[in-house]
């Protein structure tokens, strides 16, 4: 009798154990691996890093805990990052579509250069095409997408006269997107893709006489210690994207996956309000208007015309939307005009 109950209170203590132990696994933290954007740019520095290495943190009440670092620290390039999320390196990264169109022309279809001019119609060309994207990244990286961010918008920032679009044939410009490239060529210049540090130099050197990149990233490199003319047809918006490693989204369980969400969806909309406001900044920082954020430039300010628009209008749909719907597909291209087309008013057909 004695050993019996010996026995009895072995296995209560064993019962115990384990009700205990399952209790403080449920309530355990689950900590997320990040890898963001470029850390000296403003999404890195307010939003990204902020948001994983506190702010999610004290939200979740430490039930969901960040330790990021952005691309430039680690030493990577953006074509690597979803490749190195797939493998379980990262649990989420942040990133260009533009970097993964290799895998999947799919991926630039929220971002065809030069067709959105605002960036109200850019969020709901976004939010057209998220269902589209959300597919993809599921299918081609084992990954859920959870938000699409833009960075300040894509413009021509050039050394030498430029007085409109006519004046970019025959120039060689910096891009860093087929899709861009697209356009490049759709004016009549030379795309040459040259990486983001190196571009003053290219400028310097006559390698390229034009750069594309964000208004807010050409001012915080000092482009304008070379390039003199800011042309602010906007080419793109540089959209970005935030997505998880699927096996760790699934592992968070219900109750996490919804707390991420909220917190994500806030800073969403913090992003695209930030967006919304910094390319005023920094269009008047490069090209002599009130600065507060840092020295004045002095580049001339050349606003695209009506006739600008109008010939853009052309080479968006002859050249831009024509090539990609050529490298994307048939079904691509018919899911496109059902999705983002009605909202830009324009169709993607295969010449």
């Amino acid at each position: 009798m004695k050993i019996m109950r010996n026995i009895g209170a072995a296995l209560a203590i064993t019962a115990t154990a384990a009700l205990v132990s399952t209790t403080v696994n449920a309530q355990a933290p689950v900590s997320i691996k990040g890898v963001g954007t470029w850390g000296s740019l403003t999404n890195y520095q307010k939003h990204e890093g902020p948001f994983w290495n506190s702010n999610i943190a004290k939200a979740t009440g430490g039930q969901i805990v960040g330790d990021i670092k952005p691309l430039t620290e680690l030493g990577l390039k953006g074509f690597e990052i979803m490749r190195l999320l797939k493998l379980g390196v990262f649990d989420f990264a942040y990133g260009l579509p533009g970097y993964v169109a290799a895998e999947n022309p799919i991926f630039e279809g929220a971002d065809l250069s030069s067709l959105t001019q605002d960036i109200d119609t850019q969020r709901k060309v976004a939010k057209a095409y998220f269902p589209t994207l959300e597919k993809a990244f599921a299918e081609t990286y084992n990954a859920k997408l959870l938000q699409l961010y833009p960075f300040p918008s894509q413009m021509l920032w050039c050394k030498g006269n430029v007085g409109g679009i006519g004046d970019l044939k025959g120039k060689k410009i910096r891009v860093y997107a087929t899709t861009l490239g697209d356009f490049v060529e759709g004016v009549g210049g030379t795309s040459v893709t040259v990486p983001f540090a190196e571009v003053i130099p290219a400028l310097e050197k006559g390698v390229v006489d034009c750069g594309i990149t964000g208004t807010m990233s050409a001012y915080k490199a000092k482009w304008y210690q070379v390039a003199d003319h800011a042309y602010t047809l906007r080419v793109g918006w540089g959209l970005a994207f935030g997505a998880m490693n699927m096996n760790k989204w699934n592992a968070l369980g219900a109750e996490k996956q919804k707390a991420l969400m909220a917190e994500i969806n806030k800073q969403t909309d913090a992003m695209w309000l930030e967006t919304a406001t910094e390319d005023a900044v920094a269009i008047a920082c490069l090209t002599g208007g009130k600065c507060d954020i840092g020295e004045t430039a002095k580049m001339k300010l050349v606003k695209p015309t009506a006739a600008d628009l109008k010939q853009r209008n052309k080479v968006a749909a002859e050249v831009i939307l024509a090539r990609w719907a050529e490298r994307c597909g048939k079904d691509c291209a018919a899911n496109w005009n059902k999705t983002v087309g009605p909202v830009v008013g324009m169709k993607a057909e295969a010449k």
